[in-house]
């Protein structure tokens, strides 16, 4: 049954058809079209989003809109050697033909945004859409309706509408998009919802990534610089109030550490965000009460040793701090999606690998150590999408890393070159010729079948240890090379009239 949307769709299928979109120049075309509606609209879009989560200038321009103009930036850096074809090694039989792996756009992809980082979560996944040489449905969450409206505004003044098409609205309008067949789906946000679009994108057996979520561990450990250390984790924690899929979820400590923790804690928030963190204009909002209401009810009977604090008119939850929580907690239970970092006091390191494998793989895994048999024994005992040490979030920067889930925290990644892999398609071409001597080794296949064949056949086949170190054949054609000048410098030399020719390094 097609949806209300047909018409759109058809137009974007009808211009991929055409092949437009695999023009390496359109795409760098459509990116530098995308960078400068960053650029031109940066007041706007930080307006926006301050409307919509009192989200800061700072974390608005650091965390959104530079994370996408830096995304461009890379793509149309490394575009064309990323498009091009990508050789592989090959057996005996095919020693003169081509092996490669050509990348190609997948078609239509749809792309759904995330409320929290609003523009980021639904930008930086086109990107790589435009990269790959896709066309695109762009569906921005509903529960950040203004930059929803201000990207609704823009990008069909920069961006081809023949090409990407934005739709608005909530629920409804999305149940809607995901009647019609898409060639690859992106989605951010819950696993609940995670599900529900998995669903859809079974009946025609699309491919698809989740980026969703999940409860994020971070193991404190003894001796490490507490101060230091609590200052990377209340950033990582309070940027965008708590709403970041990434932010450490809650800490497992020893019950010494705890308390230099919160001591710590209370000095550094005060530097933050001041003695009365409401009036801080560092310090976003809830962005609204559903969710506002749902982290108040999770700390309900907690013992709260630092901040506490609510406003519900304007969905304001200062810095808070749990100590000695359980884990069978309230707050314990489901991601906490706020300004709210619970600490549960443990033994040792085993009980706290214990207590991160019992519950589902996340997105993220904390450790602050200095010791590298701890480290080791974290990143080899426990599974997450992603292992940070010794910080908090700032691996989403790094963007030869790559970004996604594991298990309920999605599947899935991107984020530069992941991001242009995930939008194409990996087609893998053999291009052989009628070389005489190769066509009759490769005779050994064809009948009547013989064990004198076979054997021959699998003694070609057989995967061998290359015996030559990387960088061989540039080697050999650099000694080639030398050999070659010396060799054209004698007979030079020999054949009268130069009687001497030095040497290129003299």
């Amino acid at each position: 049954m097609a949806s209300k949307y047909a018409e759109v769709i058809n137009k974007l299928r009808t211009t991929f058809k055409h092949g437009i979109t695999k023009s390496l120049e359109y795409r760098k075309q459509q990116l530098k079209a995308l960078y400068r509606l960053c650029k031109d609209n940066e007041e706007v879009l930080v307006r926006a989003m301050k409307e919509d989560l009192n989200k800061p200038k700072f974390e608005s321009v650091v965390c959104e809109i530079e994370f996408i103009r830096n995304d461009i930036r890379g793509m149309l850096i490394n575009l064309e050697k990323w498009a091009s074809p990508e050789y592989t090694s090959k057996h005996v039989v095919l020693m003169f033909d081509s092996t490669f792996i050509h990348r190609e756009p997948f078609g239509l992809v749809l792309i759904i945004g995330a409320w929290n980082y609003p523009l980021q979560l639904t930008l930086s996944p086109l990107v790589g859409a435009i990269a790959a040489g896709n066309v695109a449905v762009i569906k921005p969450s509903e529960l950040s309706p203004a930059t929803a409206r201000v990207l609704e505004d823009l990008l069909p003044l920069y961006l081809d509408q023949n090409s990407y098409a934005l739709i608005n609205g909530g629920v409804p309008e999305t149940t809607e998009l995901l009647k019609e067949q898409y060639d690859y789906i992106f989605y951010t946000g819950c696993p609940s919802v995670g599900k529900i679009i998995r669903n859809a994108a079974n009946k025609h057996l699309t491919p698809i990534t989740l980026e969703l979520g999940g409860k994020s561990p971070l193991y404190l450990d003894k001796r490490v610089n507490i101060e230091i250390a609590c200052r990377r984790i209340l950033w990582g924690k309070f940027i965008n109030a708590g709403q970041t899929c990434v932010a450490p979820d809650y800490i497992l400590c020893s019950e010494e550490t705890q308390e230099e923790f919160i001591h710590m804690a209370s000095k550094i928030l005060s530097e933050f965000f001041g003695e009365n963190p409401q009036n801080s204009s560092d310090l976003a909002r809830i962005v609204n009460k559903k969710h506002f209401q749902r982290i108040c009810n999770l700390i309900t009977n907690s013992t709260v040793v630092v901040g506490g604090d609510f406003v519900e008119e304007e969905c304001y939850i200062s810095p808070t701090i749990l100590k000695d929580v359980k884990i069978s907690d309230p707050v314990m239970e489901e991601e906490i999606f706020g300004p709210v970092l619970p600490i549960v006091p443990v033994k040792d390191v085993d009980e706290a690998i214990s207590i991160i494998n019992s519950k589902e793989r996340p997105l993220s895994l904390y450790l602050f150590s200095t010791k590298d048999e701890v480290i080791k024994k974290f990143l080899n005992s426990t599974s997450s999408g992603s292992f940070c040490v010794n910080d908090t979030v700032v691996h989403l920067s790094v963007d030869t890393l790559p970004f996604g889930g594991i298990g309920n925290s999605g599947m899935g990644r991107y984020h530069g070159k992941y991001s242009f892999d995930t939008f194409s398609h990996l087609k893998a071409v053999l291009k052989r010729n009628f070389n005489p001597v190769l066509e009759q080794l490769g005779s050994l296949r064809y009948p009547p079948y013989t064990d004198q064949k076979m054997n021959k056949l699998m003694m070609l086949l057989k995967k061998r240890r290359n015996p030559f170190p990387y960088g061989t054949p540039y080697v050999i054609v650099f000694v080639l090379g030398i050999i070659t000048a010396v060799v054209i410098r004698f007979i030079l030399i020999a054949s009268g009239g130069i009687k001497y020719l030095p040497y290129p390094f003299h």
